[in-house]
C-alpha cells in the first residue's frame, strides 16, 4: 500500500527543483524498468502490482494495485511497475570518437529521441548546455526508451567546454555544406541548436565546420532536432 507521504514525494518528482533536492527521478513501465535492473544505477524504491512482482525477483517491493499505481503515475496508461531511482552524477570522459553536443534543447521529447538515437549509433557522451531539458524529466526518461543507463549525458558551459575542444566541431546550420560532401574524421564534435534559434551566437564562435541536411523539397522551413540529429549521424558514421 502506497502512503500519503510516498504519493507526495512520487509526484513532486514532476518537478526538477524536486529531484534535485531528493536527488531521485521517477522510471516507469516494465521495458524502461528491465532497462534499469540490467544498469548500475541505484534503485530506492520499487511499485509494482502483483503481476510484475511475480516475474522479477527483488529484495523489496510495495505491491501496489492498479488503482494505486494509476494515483501515482504520469502516465496515461500506467505499466505494472514505477521505481524512484538515484540521481547519478556523470563526468566527462575523455574518450575518442564522435561527442554530440546540444545547445539549449528545450523539448523532453526531442532530448529523449536524441539520446535514444546516441546509443542506436554508438555514440557514448552527450554533452548539454546547462539550459538544455533535464534527462531526468519524466518524459525525457520515458522517451529514451532506457538509453539514459547507457548514454553518458552531462551538463555544461558550453562556452567553456568548447573553447577548450581541440578536435573539429561541427555545428548544424540550415545553410551549411552539405553533409554528404564531407569526409568526416573519427573524432569530432556535433554541435545541434536549439528547435526554435538554432545554435547561439556564443557557441558559434567555436564552430569550425558548418554543415546541413539537403532540403530537398525547399518547401519545409526546417527539421525537427532530434529528426536531423538522427540524419547526421547516420550521414557521419557512414
Amino acid at each position: 500500500m502506497v502512503t500519503k507521504n510516498q504519493i507526495k514525494l512520487i509526484k513532486s518528482l514532476a518537478f526538477k527543483k524536486n529531484r534535485i533536492k531528493n536527488q531521485l527521478f521517477i522510471v516507469e513501465g516494465k521495458k524502461i524498468a528491465e532497462e534499469l535492473l540490467d544498469s548500475d544505477y541505484e534503485i530506492v524504491s520499487v511499485f509494482a502490482t502483483r503481476d510484475w512482482i511475480a516475474r522479477n525477483m527483488f529484495n523489496t517491493v510495495i505491491q501496489v494495485s492498479n488503482t494505486e499505481l494509476n494515483r501515482i503515475s504520469n502516465q496515461k496508461s500506467p505499466n505494472e511497475v514505477l521505481m524512484l531511482v538515484k540521481i547519478k552524477k556523470h563526468q566527462i570522459i575523455d574518450d575518442d570518437g564522435i561527442k554530440l553536443v546540444l545547445d539549449d534543447i528545450n523539448d523532453p521529447g526531442n532530448l529523449g529521441t536524441i539520446i535514444r538515437t546516441c546509443d542506436w549509433f554508438g555514440v557514448k557522451q552527450i554533452i548539454c548546455s546547462n539550459n538544455t531539458v533535464d534527462i531526468y524529466n519524466p518524459k525525457v526518461v520515458q522517451s529514451a526508451m532506457g538509453s539514459i543507463f547507457r548514454v553518458n549525458v552531462i551538463y555544461t558551459d558550453l562556452t567553456d567546454y568548447l573553447s577548450n575542444v581541440e578536435k573539429p566541431i561541427y555545428g548544424a546550420y540550415i545553410d551549411g555544406n552539405n553533409v554528404r560532401d564531407i569526409n568526416f574524421p573519427k573524432d569530432l564534435h556535433l554541435v545541434i541548436g536549439n528547435e526554435a534559434n538554432g545554435i547561439s551566437k556564443e557557441i558559434t564562435q567555436y564552430i569550425s565546420n558548418n554543415i546541413a541536411i539537403e532540403n530537398i523539397s525547399n518547401s519545409a522551413e526546417s527539421l525537427n532536432a532530434a529528426v536531423a540529429t538522427s540524419i547526421l549521424l547516420h550521414e557521419i558514421l557512414h
